[in-house]
């Protein structure tokens, strides 16, 4: 009817079609960094799998997600690369398309209610990445509206494919190959929405210390323990403070030594005049 699709092509037949395109690719100097899945489950860690569900969670995108897994799952993506508010993908379909996600900054405020509403629960950078978190901040960082994971009115797509829809199976093989790069460097979510993950622990770790310190007066001096609790550091406990020795009786100490003197000197002038 000439509407310009291309004939399709088997699974087996795209996988050899991106092996080849990613050696060419590699010839010429390219970067190349593909997604690879292992088995049929796509995220595994919390930061993957929250950011393949707050995917599902929109209307807008379910009819098309299912073809983005199959997509993934056949390593049909790549290349992708994450970088400030952009997804850059090529996805192998019946020739190599580029694909591109722009999505926007979180807003300052929604960033800063997420950073209040986290204060005080996230214990180290280190259990932020590994999704050690509490039922509470789970629950704040993805939140549908008010968290870190952007909504459809957030995200621009495009595809060089000839697919009419928005969002083609390219795109969504490319959305999913996203979650399963949070998979190995959850820090990437912050860097796409253009906030610092850091923020979030130490705001919760100052905010304690602060409070405290602030019920004790505008000026309170900070001791110690409070120091060793801001810096995360144990401090050692300040010298003992030594009980000065009871002062001795300087006046009868002199008359003591004056009277041997004395002695002293007698004895010297007896054993003249004799």
């Amino acid at each position: 009817m000439g509407w310009g699709w291309r004939p399709y092509v088997p699974v087996a037949q795209r996988r050899r079609n991106a092996i080849m395109q990613l050696e060419k690719l590699r010839k010429k100097g390219t970067a190349v960094s593909p997604v690879r899945i292992e088995g049929r489950q796509i995220a595994r860690t919390f930061w993957g799998k929250a950011w393949c569900a707050h995917l599902e969670k929109f209307s807008d995108y379910e009819n098309r997600l299912p073809r983005g897994r199959t997509y993934l799952r056949n390593g049909s993506v790549c290349h992708l690369d994450i970088q400030k508010g952009e997804v850059q993908a090529k996805v192998m379909g019946s020739r190599l398309y580029e694909v591109k996600v722009k999505i926007k900054a979180l807003p300052g405020e929604r960033w800063q209610g997420v950073k209040e509403r986290c204060g005080g629960q996230v214990a180290s950078l280190l259990d932020l990445l590994r999704g050690r978190l509490s039922e509470r901040v789970m629950g704040v960082v993805t939140d549908r509206d008010r968290g870190l994971f952007p909504a459809p009115k957030e995200i621009s797509l495009d595809c060089s494919c000839p697919d009419w829809a928005e969002m083609c199976k390219h795109v969504a093989g490319v959305l999913y190959g996203v979650g399963a790069r949070l998979d190995e460097k959850p820090e990437l979510l912050f860097l796409l929405r253009g906030v610092n993950h850091e923020e979030l622990v130490g705001s919760a770790q100052a905010a304690g210390v602060i409070a405290r310190g602030e019920k004790g007066g505008k000026h309170r001096k900070l001791s110690n323990g409070d120091l060793g609790e801001v810096f995360g550091i144990e401090l050692a406990a300040p010298p003992r403070k030594f009980e000065a020795a009871e002062p001795q009786r300087a006046p009868a100490v002199r008359k003591a030594a004056k009277s041997v003197k004395k002695r002293f000197r007698r004895g010297l002038r007896n054993l003249a005049t004799k």
